[in-house]
Formats: C-alpha cells, structure tokens, sequence
C-alpha cells in the first residue's frame, strides 16, 4: 500500500522502538522519511535499511528539547525533502519516583523532552502545513496520559501537558486540512520498557521475571504491545482516510483503561 506517496515526514525518537517501527512504516506507504534522534548511529541505521528496501529516507541527529538543534532539523528537512507534511513526535523519556522523592532536575528533564520537544518541533513544522493546506501532526503520548498512577507523577504531568497541547493544535489546524492528533499506547515491547522492569527490580527485590508479570497485569491481554501496533495507527492518521480524526487520543492498551 502506497498511500502516502509525495508525502514528506519527520519522526523524532525514530532511531529504535516505536519511533523506528513507525518511521519504516511510513516509509513503506511511500513517505519519504527524516529520521532524527539524537544519536546518529541509530537513525543512520534505520535509514539506510529503509533506503536499501527502496525508500526515500535521511537520517538527521537533534535534541528536541533544544530550540537551535530543531531548527538545525527544520533547515535539514526543507534541503532535503523542501518541506515537511507529516510530523511524528516520537522522542519521549519516562521515569519513575515517589512524589516526595521526584528531584525538581527529574521534573524538568521530563517535561523537557516530553511536551517543550513535542512543542518546538510542532512550532517549526505546523506553520508549513498549514500554509500548503495539508499535514499531519502526531504526538506519542501514553496511557499515562489518561490517568495517573503511583510513582509516575512526572511521566503523566509531562502526557497530561501532551494531550492538551494536541488539542489545541487540533483547533488551529482544523480549517486549514491540517490534523494533529495523539496516540496513548500501554507498556511497549520497547527498551523503555526493560527500564522499567529493571527499576521495578532495583527498587523491590523481585525477580526480572515477577517484575515483568507486574507490568504485564495492567493489561487485560497479558502482553506487551509491539511497536508496528503504534506504527499502524499512526500510519492511519497520516493517510487520506484518517481526515477526520482530528483531535482524538487513541488508546492502544488491550483494555487497560477499560478495567
């Protein structure tokens, strides 16, 4: 399926994870794909395996969370693609602490990388979409996002801010063709993840194995979810049949939210 040939993306966080997965989707549906984090060795790999499988793709290094490093990217898309139509805020960190034992530095950090490296991109992408009359907009958000829960009150502050931030990007964009819209997976099978697993083990004592099971309870299906899951939401958003969604969080939780 081609459906998104001529179309021009940047995915931010896109050199592992879901950042990556959805990244090789677009660029299978015909996107030609920038690939940006903020390490090269990952995003060179991934768009060098997109290029060898016949796509268009570049591979660009950038903090989000620094306003001169995005518009190094910004000037990095217009040379090489001339413009950008679909925007993917991937790039994200999670961390985990009692309210009480969340550092006023860990707070920043996630906010810095969660919603000012969600709004710096926007800012320097949305203006040219808006200008042609078509783009698309997506921000990588969480079930965390929906809710909160113990030992994450930076991580949900930081999604909280990312949902609303997408809608009102929605409400701008609206009149112009231009949609943004963000999607809440559960746990991911993604090095995130294993982080978390790892600190639940640090911090109880538990097996990597009881860890994991305690993970795993919050979702109904009993399983993390795979990153081409996400990939092939947000690869609905971008395509001409997701038009109207617009300003919507979609849950990708195996009923998490529903219990």
């Amino acid at each position: 399926m081609s459906n998104l040939a001529g179309r021009r993306a940047v995915v931010t966080g896109g050199g592992r994870g879901a950042g990556e997965a959805i990244a090789r989707s677009l660029a299978e549906a015909g996107a030609a794909v920038l690939v940006a984090a903020r390490s090269a060795g990952q995003v060179e790999r991934v768009a060098h395996d997109i290029q060898r499988a016949g796509g268009r793709a570049w591979a660009a290094t950038c903090d989000v969370t620094d306003e001169a490093s995005v518009a190094r990217l910004a000037d990095t898309a217009a040379g090489a693609m001339s413009g950008v139509d679909i925007l993917v805020n991937n790039a994200g960190i999670a961390m985990s602490a009692a309210v009480h034992s969340t550092t006023l530095e860990d707070w920043e950090r996630v906010f810095a990388v969660n919603v000012r490296g969600t709004f710096l991109c926007t800012r320097a992408f949305f203006p040219g979409m808006v200008a042609r009359g078509w783009g698309r907009v997506v921000n990588i958000a969480s079930t965390a996002g929906l809710r909160g829960d113990r030992y994450i009150a930076a991580y949900a502050a930081s999604k909280h801010a990312v949902l609303g931030f997408t809608r009102s990007v929605a409400a701008e964009g609206a009149r112009a063709g231009v949609t943004a819209n963000a999607v809440c997976p559960g746990y991911l099978d993604t090095n995130m993840t294993r982080q978390s697993v790892a600190r639940i083990v640090e911090k109880t004592g538990r097996s990597e194995a009881e860890a994991l099971e305690a993970v795993l309870a919050v979702n109904p299906q009993r399983r993390l979810i795979a990153p081409s899951e996400v990939a092939a939401v947000v690869r609905l958003l971008c395509s001409a049949e997701g038009a109207s969604i617009n300003g919507e969080a979609i849950t990708i939780d195996g009923g998490e939210l529903r219990r």
